[in-house]
């Protein structure tokens, strides 16, 4: 037993049964996928943003005091354009850096799927 021990602690990258390379080669595919899809999900709820703001900005420009409805934690409220406009400008921003930041996850995470994969010498199957 002490010489197990010995071998495991001398080697760099610690020695993992099959079993567990392939329970880890799928942890880093689901926490990649569920990453794209989060990435995903916000790209799409920023464009939603977008496309309110632009027909809100010609409202705006038009009638600053029109009446506007806005779901706020899931009750519907009442408010001018003049004020929806500005939070919705914030939401989109924080939701754009919340998205740059998942990305910027989503590429270290890749990197270490990669670092791991060389490390263990894997390949993906040849689809011949």
């Amino acid at each position: 037993m002490s010489s197990s021990k010995a071998k495991s602690k001398a080697a760099a990258p610690p020695k993992l049964s099959t079993q567990e390379i392939q329970q880890q080669y799928n942890r880093y595919q689901n926490d990649l996928q569920t990453l794209a899809s989060k990435i995903g999900e916000l790209e799409q709820e920023a464009e939603e943003h977008n496309l309110v703001l632009s027909t809100l900005d010609e409202a705006l420009a038009d009638e600053p005091d029109r009446k506007c409805f806005r779901l706020v934690g899931g009750v519907l409220v009442e408010r001018t354009v003049k004020d929806v406009v500005p939070a919705l400008k914030t939401n989109r921003d924080g939701i754009q850096k919340v998205i740059s930041s998942l990305a910027e996850q989503y590429k270290g995470k890749d990197d270490e799927f990669e670092d791991f994969k060389r490390e263990y010498h894997i390949r993906p199957a040849s689809a011949g």
